[in-house]
Protein backbone atom coordinates (compact mmCIF):
# COMPACT_ATOMS: atom_id res chain seq x y z
CA UNK A 1 0.00 0.00 0.00
CA UNK A 2 2.75 2.45 0.99
CA UNK A 3 4.67 1.65 -2.21
CA UNK A 4 1.55 2.37 -4.28
CA UNK A 5 1.10 5.78 -2.62
CA UNK A 6 4.76 6.65 -3.23
CA UNK A 7 4.56 5.65 -6.87
CA UNK A 8 1.30 7.53 -7.42
CA UNK A 9 2.67 10.73 -5.91
CA UNK A 10 5.83 10.51 -7.97
CA UNK A 11 3.72 10.01 -11.11
CA UNK A 12 1.61 13.06 -10.21
CA UNK A 13 4.72 15.18 -9.77
CA UNK A 14 6.17 13.80 -13.01
CA UNK A 15 3.07 14.86 -14.99
CA UNK A 16 2.85 18.26 -13.21
CA UNK A 17 -0.61 17.61 -11.77
CA UNK A 18 -1.97 19.46 -8.75
CA UNK A 19 -3.20 16.97 -6.20
CA UNK A 20 -4.59 16.22 -2.76
CA UNK A 21 -4.22 12.59 -1.69
CA UNK A 22 -4.78 10.63 1.47
CA UNK A 23 -1.75 8.93 3.00
CA UNK A 24 -1.29 6.08 5.44
CA UNK A 25 -0.14 6.90 8.96
CA UNK A 26 2.47 4.15 8.53
CA UNK A 27 4.58 6.30 6.16
CA UNK A 28 7.84 7.52 7.68
CA UNK A 29 6.93 11.16 6.91
CA UNK A 30 3.67 10.76 8.77
CA UNK A 31 5.11 8.91 11.76
CA UNK A 32 7.65 11.68 12.22
CA UNK A 33 4.98 14.40 12.00
CA UNK A 34 2.70 12.67 14.50
CA UNK A 35 5.58 12.13 16.91
CA UNK A 36 6.68 15.78 16.70
CA UNK A 37 3.30 17.54 16.56
CA UNK A 38 0.62 15.03 17.55
CA UNK A 39 0.30 16.23 21.14
CA UNK A 40 0.87 19.95 20.59
CA UNK A 41 -1.70 20.24 17.82
CA UNK A 42 -4.60 19.41 20.18
CA UNK A 43 -5.25 23.01 21.17
CA UNK A 44 -8.25 25.28 20.68
CA UNK A 45 -6.29 27.33 18.16
CA UNK A 46 -6.04 24.25 15.94
CA UNK A 47 -9.62 23.08 16.47
CA UNK A 48 -12.28 23.20 13.77
CA UNK A 49 -15.73 23.41 15.31
CA UNK A 50 -17.32 22.78 11.93
CA UNK A 51 -15.53 19.47 11.39
CA UNK A 52 -14.96 18.65 15.09
CA UNK A 53 -11.26 17.88 14.72
CA UNK A 54 -7.78 19.31 15.30
CA UNK A 55 -5.49 20.14 12.40
CA UNK A 56 -1.87 20.95 11.70
CA UNK A 57 0.00 21.74 8.47
CA UNK A 58 3.67 21.80 7.58
CA UNK A 59 5.89 21.91 4.52
CA UNK A 60 7.93 18.80 3.84
CA UNK A 61 10.51 17.80 1.24
CA UNK A 62 9.23 14.88 -0.79
CA UNK A 63 11.90 12.43 -1.97
CA UNK A 64 11.08 12.42 -5.66
CA UNK A 65 12.44 9.73 -7.95
CA UNK A 66 11.94 9.30 -11.68
CA UNK A 67 13.30 6.51 -13.81
CA UNK A 68 14.42 7.49 -17.29
CA UNK A 69 14.69 4.29 -19.37
CA UNK A 70 15.86 6.19 -22.45
CA UNK A 71 18.89 7.47 -20.50
CA UNK A 72 19.12 4.42 -18.23
CA UNK A 73 19.31 6.55 -15.08
CA UNK A 74 17.17 7.70 -12.15
CA UNK A 75 16.50 11.31 -11.17
CA UNK A 76 16.48 11.91 -7.41
CA UNK A 77 15.53 15.28 -5.97
CA UNK A 78 13.29 16.97 -3.40
CA UNK A 79 9.86 18.34 -4.19
CA UNK A 80 7.99 20.74 -1.93
CA UNK A 81 4.80 19.30 -0.51
CA UNK A 82 2.32 20.20 2.21
CA UNK A 83 1.47 17.65 4.87
CA UNK A 84 -1.91 18.22 6.53
CA UNK A 85 -2.49 16.26 9.73
CA UNK A 86 -5.88 15.85 11.41
CA UNK A 87 -6.91 14.36 14.73
CA UNK A 88 -10.49 13.31 15.42
CA UNK A 89 -11.21 12.14 19.01
CA UNK A 90 -14.18 10.04 17.90
CA UNK A 91 -12.05 8.37 15.25
CA UNK A 92 -9.46 7.61 17.93
CA UNK A 93 -12.05 5.68 19.93
CA UNK A 94 -13.19 3.74 16.86
CA UNK A 95 -9.58 3.03 15.85
CA UNK A 96 -8.93 1.63 19.31
CA UNK A 97 -11.93 -0.68 19.19
CA UNK A 98 -10.99 -1.87 15.70
CA UNK A 99 -7.38 -2.50 16.74
CA UNK A 100 -8.41 -4.47 19.84
CA UNK A 101 -10.70 -6.66 17.73
CA UNK A 102 -7.86 -7.25 15.28
CA UNK A 103 -5.41 -8.17 18.06
CA UNK A 104 -7.95 -10.60 19.54
CA UNK A 105 -8.43 -12.17 16.11
CA UNK A 106 -4.68 -12.58 15.58
CA UNK A 107 -4.18 -14.12 19.03
CA UNK A 108 -7.06 -16.54 18.49
CA UNK A 109 -5.63 -17.62 15.13
CA UNK A 110 -2.23 -18.24 16.69
CA UNK A 111 -3.54 -20.19 19.68
CA UNK A 112 -5.88 -22.30 17.56
CA UNK A 113 -3.24 -23.00 14.94
CA UNK A 114 -5.50 -21.59 12.20
CA UNK A 115 -3.06 -19.05 10.84
CA UNK A 116 -3.71 -16.98 7.72
CA UNK A 117 -0.94 -16.26 5.26
CA UNK A 118 -1.95 -12.61 4.86
CA UNK A 119 -1.57 -12.10 8.65
CA UNK A 120 1.96 -13.49 8.99
CA UNK A 121 3.65 -10.09 9.12
CA UNK A 122 1.16 -8.92 11.76
CA UNK A 123 1.77 -12.05 13.87
CA UNK A 124 5.50 -11.33 13.93
CA UNK A 125 5.02 -7.62 14.53
CA UNK A 126 2.60 -7.78 17.45
CA UNK A 127 3.32 -11.12 19.13
CA UNK A 128 6.23 -13.18 20.31
CA UNK A 129 5.44 -16.80 19.47
CA UNK A 130 6.99 -19.81 21.19
CA UNK A 131 6.09 -23.41 20.37
CA UNK A 132 6.43 -26.26 22.83
CA UNK A 133 5.52 -29.92 22.32
CA UNK A 134 2.24 -29.35 24.16
CA UNK A 135 1.12 -25.83 23.29
CA UNK A 136 1.79 -22.50 21.62
CA UNK A 137 2.75 -19.60 23.89
CA UNK A 138 1.78 -16.15 22.61
CA UNK A 139 3.13 -12.99 24.26
CA UNK A 140 2.12 -9.48 23.11
CA UNK A 141 4.86 -7.18 21.87
CA UNK A 142 3.70 -4.17 23.89
CA UNK A 143 6.09 -1.70 22.28
CA UNK A 144 4.73 -2.46 18.80
CA UNK A 145 1.13 -2.19 20.03
CA UNK A 146 1.84 1.13 21.75
CA UNK A 147 3.40 2.47 18.56
CA UNK A 148 0.26 1.57 16.62
CA UNK A 149 -1.96 3.11 19.30
CA UNK A 150 -0.02 6.38 19.13
CA UNK A 151 -1.56 6.96 15.70
CA UNK A 152 -5.20 6.42 16.70
CA UNK A 153 -7.51 9.17 15.46
CA UNK A 154 -5.03 10.68 13.00
CA UNK A 155 -5.43 10.91 9.25
CA UNK A 156 -3.26 12.61 6.67
CA UNK A 157 -3.63 14.54 3.42
CA UNK A 158 -0.73 15.43 1.15
CA UNK A 159 -0.84 18.21 -1.44
CA UNK A 160 1.58 19.98 -3.73
CA UNK A 161 -0.73 22.98 -4.05
CA UNK A 162 -3.05 23.61 -1.09
CA UNK A 163 -1.37 25.13 1.96
CA UNK A 164 -4.37 25.40 4.32
CA UNK A 165 -5.50 22.27 6.18
CA UNK A 166 -9.23 23.02 6.24
CA UNK A 167 -9.29 24.02 2.57
CA UNK A 168 -7.51 20.77 1.71
CA UNK A 169 -10.00 18.77 3.80
CA UNK A 170 -13.01 20.38 2.11
CA UNK A 171 -11.60 19.82 -1.36
CA UNK A 172 -10.72 16.23 -0.55
CA UNK A 173 -14.16 15.45 0.84
CA UNK A 174 -15.76 16.93 -2.26
CA UNK A 175 -13.97 14.32 -4.39
CA UNK A 176 -16.82 11.92 -3.79
CA UNK A 177 -19.30 14.24 -5.51
CA UNK A 178 -18.35 12.78 -8.90
CA UNK A 179 -18.35 9.21 -7.53
CA UNK A 180 -21.77 9.68 -5.96
CA UNK A 181 -23.04 11.34 -9.10
CA UNK A 182 -22.24 8.19 -11.08
CA UNK A 183 -23.82 6.14 -8.29
CA UNK A 184 -26.96 8.25 -8.50
CA UNK A 185 -27.09 7.80 -12.25
CA UNK A 186 -26.79 4.02 -12.00
CA UNK A 187 -28.95 3.37 -8.97
CA UNK A 188 -31.22 6.22 -7.90
CA UNK A 189 -31.93 7.34 -11.47
CA UNK A 190 -32.12 3.81 -12.91
CA UNK A 191 -29.45 4.30 -15.53
CA UNK A 192 -27.55 1.08 -14.89
CA UNK A 193 -29.22 -0.26 -18.05
CA UNK A 194 -30.51 2.04 -20.75
CA UNK A 195 -33.52 -0.16 -21.68
CA UNK A 196 -34.22 1.78 -24.89
CA UNK A 197 -34.52 0.65 -28.49
CA UNK A 198 -33.44 3.73 -30.45
CA UNK A 199 -30.82 6.44 -30.42
CA UNK A 200 -33.50 9.09 -30.05
CA UNK A 201 -34.92 7.39 -26.95
CA UNK A 202 -31.42 7.03 -25.49
CA UNK A 203 -30.69 10.72 -26.02
CA UNK A 204 -34.00 11.64 -24.39
CA UNK A 205 -33.37 9.39 -21.39
CA UNK A 206 -29.83 10.69 -20.89
CA UNK A 207 -31.10 14.27 -21.05
CA UNK A 208 -33.72 13.59 -18.37
CA UNK A 209 -31.13 11.75 -16.24
CA UNK A 210 -28.77 14.70 -16.57
CA UNK A 211 -31.45 17.19 -15.45
CA UNK A 212 -32.38 14.93 -12.52
CA UNK A 213 -28.71 14.71 -11.51
CA UNK A 214 -28.49 18.50 -11.45
CA UNK A 215 -31.41 18.57 -9.01
CA UNK A 216 -29.80 15.93 -6.79
CA UNK A 217 -26.44 17.71 -6.80
CA UNK A 218 -28.14 20.99 -5.89
CA UNK A 219 -30.04 19.39 -3.00
CA UNK A 220 -26.89 17.72 -1.67
CA UNK A 221 -24.98 21.01 -1.83
CA UNK A 222 -27.72 22.85 0.08
CA UNK A 223 -27.89 20.07 2.68
CA UNK A 224 -24.17 20.45 3.29
CA UNK A 225 -24.39 24.25 3.48
CA UNK A 226 -27.32 24.15 5.95
CA UNK A 227 -25.90 21.23 7.96
CA UNK A 228 -29.00 19.13 7.25
CA UNK A 229 -27.12 15.83 7.10
CA UNK A 230 -27.28 15.78 10.90
CA UNK A 231 -31.06 15.32 10.61
CA UNK A 232 -31.60 13.73 7.21
CA UNK A 233 -30.06 11.53 4.59
CA UNK A 234 -30.61 12.60 0.99
CA UNK A 235 -33.23 9.88 0.62
CA UNK A 236 -35.09 10.74 3.85
CA UNK A 237 -35.27 14.42 2.88
CA UNK A 238 -36.73 13.52 -0.51
CA UNK A 239 -39.18 11.16 1.17
CA UNK A 240 -40.28 13.99 3.48
CA UNK A 241 -41.21 16.14 0.48
CA UNK A 242 -42.49 13.31 -1.69
CA UNK A 243 -45.73 13.00 0.28
CA UNK A 244 -46.93 16.44 -0.87
CA UNK A 245 -49.57 15.89 -3.53
CA UNK A 246 -50.67 18.10 -6.40
CA UNK A 247 -53.56 17.92 -8.84
CA UNK A 248 -53.80 19.48 -12.26
CA UNK A 249 -56.77 19.38 -14.62
CA UNK A 250 -56.69 20.62 -18.22
CA UNK A 251 -57.35 24.36 -18.31
CA UNK A 252 -57.10 24.74 -14.53
CA UNK A 253 -54.41 25.88 -12.10
CA UNK A 254 -52.42 23.37 -10.12
CA UNK A 255 -53.93 22.50 -6.73
CA UNK A 256 -51.33 21.71 -4.07
CA UNK A 257 -52.14 19.49 -1.12
CA UNK A 258 -51.33 20.36 2.48
CA UNK A 259 -47.76 21.49 3.09
CA UNK A 260 -46.71 20.99 6.70
CA UNK A 261 -44.54 23.47 8.61
CA UNK A 262 -41.62 21.02 8.59
CA UNK A 263 -41.88 20.66 4.82
CA UNK A 264 -42.11 24.45 4.34
CA UNK A 265 -38.91 24.85 6.34
CA UNK A 266 -37.15 22.34 4.08
CA UNK A 267 -38.18 24.27 0.97
CA UNK A 268 -36.78 27.44 2.56
CA UNK A 269 -33.54 25.64 3.45
CA UNK A 270 -33.25 24.68 -0.21
CA UNK A 271 -33.84 28.33 -1.24
CA UNK A 272 -36.91 27.18 -3.18
CA UNK A 273 -40.33 28.94 -2.89
CA UNK A 274 -42.88 26.98 -0.84
CA UNK A 275 -45.46 25.57 -3.33
CA UNK A 276 -48.92 27.09 -3.29
CA UNK A 277 -51.97 26.65 -5.47
CA UNK A 278 -51.30 27.69 -9.02
CA UNK A 279 -47.61 26.67 -8.92
CA UNK A 280 -45.84 23.45 -9.78
CA UNK A 281 -43.92 21.28 -7.29
CA UNK A 282 -41.08 20.83 -9.78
Amino acid sequence: MAFTVLKNINDLFKNHYKFIVGASTSLSYVKTAIKEHGSQMKTWQNYSEKYELYHHSETIAWDYTQERPYKEDVIKTNKRMYLHMYYNPEKAVEDGKRFNRYMAQLEDELLSGKRHLEHESAYKRFFEIKKTPRKIQVTPRQEAMDEARSRYGFFILLSNEVKDAITALELYRNRDVVEKAFGNLKDRLNCRRTLVSSDQSLEGKLFVEFIALIYLSYIKKKMEERDLFKKYTLQSLLDELDVIESYEAPGSDVIVGEVLKKQSELYKEMDVPVPVNGTSLC
